[in-house]
């Protein structure tokens, strides 16, 4: 009998289906695939619509990536659409203008418009349809300009976080109020139009991604940056691409795991997943100390290490290869004491040979897609370019200012990403144990062994949580054969902000006794409920049983989403 309670049964069907944290997007996702499209086409018509319904985590203002299955070929394509820090923005410069000293290495304000980088998304957007979709771009956006023009019912948890943000970013920001209702934000159930967001698609749907780098709304985010004293450039967005990236993997129990490369932080999962593979897990019971000690240990020295590695690869590539190898996490996992708290993990030197929405699509051929949207913080700076209906980001917030780091901030880079799709593969498997081999259009190539097959493509959003809430599913789904919705369903722990040796928030669900345990054992605790829940995430996922091409879908009961097939 497993020690929590599912709150929901799975969903099932073999014609496709969406998973994401609004049921309107759902929806709109699901009208898509009816229509002829695919896993590809119906994951962007989702993220526009969770665009308009769920505007306090994502947008055509912030960055994407994205993990795409390919069921024919056993490939899996890793797409990475953030953008890049303006070519003018210097650490010379920020010194100079904020008048902060070198001791300071994030910038103070983390709204101010100098975190913003140039928005990736609606590139991405373009991008995926344009290599893997069926259908056209104006078909793939109607449903989520219908729901911008006509309106919706703000969903509750959304509400609750729509007046967090309008108090804390769209009252101090530049055009904040063209996502309010007359300053204040939209209740539970109340509708909300968006005209400027539908203006934005409809141009985007006609012109494609030069629609939004080039003309008038790139004027637009300009202008409203230079008002408020940042130092985009119309150039800044005119020479904006995306790129198609070699995925990065591990083995796990016989699956082969995939994450997007740095300048994303999904490295993080795989290193811990490594680590975890030496023990034998299902010795303990899932919610028991010991086991939540050793993932727990295993997390804390992941980050550790992606903490230091994870930077834009233009500018520092990280040695993926060799942090991957299971060599490195034979040596790493000794630092790991099977009863004691180490707070104080430091990244290692491996030998070198060289607030956010998630939705997951699987249609049915098999085809799935991985995708990932966000503004970063809730409405991101809050800054709204004047009459098109969306914010712009703060991802350049997690620029580091210490110029001695791989992820200082520089001209024209990319920071490091907390943002990550994930999925999982089986039989055969692509690639090697170091993360695969590369083709020139960005593909890992499939194995001599077989065409891999699709075991589950997933995600948990938000923040640092994020690659801890992949290797917690992921366990939850190998280790334990949990079914989606229960492995979604389970309580969480969540390492604050990612740091090696910050607070552990347990989530309600882990036992008292277990709690006393881990404190025993030197884990600085933080017992945590109520809306403080959002702290671990809010996951989807997708498996789909290779033999019967049934697909088993979960969403989670921390989001106003679900989980729906064809």
């Amino acid at each position: 009998m497993l020690p929590f309670t599912s709150r929901r049964s799975p969903v099932l069907s073999t014609r496709g289906l969406v998973a994401t944290s609004q049921p309107l997007a759902v929806a709109a996702g699901l009208e898509t695939l009816s229509k002829g499209g695919n896993a590809a086409d119906a994951a962007i018509t989702t993220a526009a619509a969770l665009n308009v319904t769920e505007p306090t985590s994502t947008g055509i203002g912030g960055d994407a990536f994205a993990l795409y299955y390919d069921a024919k070929t056993g490939q899996v394509t890793a797409l990475n659409a953030s953008g890049r820090a303006p070519k003018t923005l210097t650490l010379e410069l920020l010194h100079s203008q904020l008048k902060i000293d070198h001791s300071q290495l994030t910038i103070p304000d983390p709204y101010h418009p100098h975190t913003v980088t140039v928005p990736g998304a609606c590139a991405g957007w373009c991008d995926l349809i344009e290599r893997h979709g069926r259908l056209p771009l104006a078909d793939v956006l109607a449903p989520a300009i219908r729901l911008a023009e006509e309106g919706f019912p703000v969903a509750p948890i959304t509400a609750h976080y729509w007046a967090r943000g309008a108090a804390n970013q769209l009252a101090r920001a530049t055009n904040g109020h063209e996502l309010t209702l007359d300053g204040r934000a939209p209740r539970a159930g109340e509708l909300f139009r968006n005209p400027g967001l539908a203006r934005t698609f409809r141009l985007v749907a006609g012109g494609g991604k030069d629609a939004y780098y080039r003309g008038p709304i790139a004027e637009a985010i300009v202008s409203v940056l230079r008002e408020a004293g940042g130092v985009m450039s119309l150039d800044d967005l005119a020479t904006h691409t995306s790129t198609w990236d070699t995925p990065i993997s591990t083995t796990y129990r016989g699956y082969r795991v995939w994450e997007c490369p740095p300048n994303g932080q999904g490295l993080a999962a795989l290193l811990a997943l490594n680590l975890l593979e030496g023990f034998d897990l299902t010795e303990h019971a899932p919610l028991s100390p010991q086991r939540l000690h050793l993932m727990i240990e295993a997390m804390r020295l992941a980050f550790a290490d992606t903490r230091w590695y994870v930077a834009d690869p233009a500018f520092n590539p990280s040695p993926v290869s060799s942090l991957l190898s299971k060599a490195y996490a034979d040596t790493r996992r000794k630092l790991i004491h099977p009863t004691r708290a180490t707070l104080d993990q430091i990244h290692g030197t491996p030998t070198s040979s060289s607030d956010t929405v998630y939705l997951t699509v699987v249609d049915g051929e098999g085809n799935a897609c991985s995708f990932i949207n966000s503004n970063y913080m809730g409405f991101g700076t809050g800054i709204v370019p004047q009459g098109w209906g969306f914010t712009l980001q703060n991802r350049g917030h997690n620029f580091t200012l210490d110029p001695t780091h791989p992820n200082a901030l520089a001209p024209g880079k990319r920071p490091y990403h907390t943002i990550i799709p994930g999925m999982i593969t089986k039989d055969g498997g692509q690639g090697t144990e170091d993360g695969g081999h590369e083709t020139e259009d960005g593909e890992a190539q499939s194995s001599v062994f077989g065409l891999p097959s699709l075991f589950a493509s997933y995600g948990v959003m938000g923040g640092f949580m994020q690659p801890q809430g992949h290797m917690q599913v992921a366990v939850g789904l190998i280790d334990d054969a949990l079914d989606p919705q229960a492995a979604l369903d389970r309580p969480r722990f969540c390492i604050d902000d990612g740091e090696a040796g910050g607070r552990v928030a347990l989530e309600e669900g882990i036992t008292f006794e277990t709690l006393a345990n881990l404190a025993g054992r030197g884990h600085n605790l933080v017992p945590t409920t109520g809306y403080g829940r959002s702290l671990f995430g809010r996951g989807q996922v997708i498996v789909r049983d290779a033999a019967s091409g049934v697909l088993w879908g979960g969403s989670d009961p921390r989001a106003d989403g679900c989980a729906m097939g064809v």
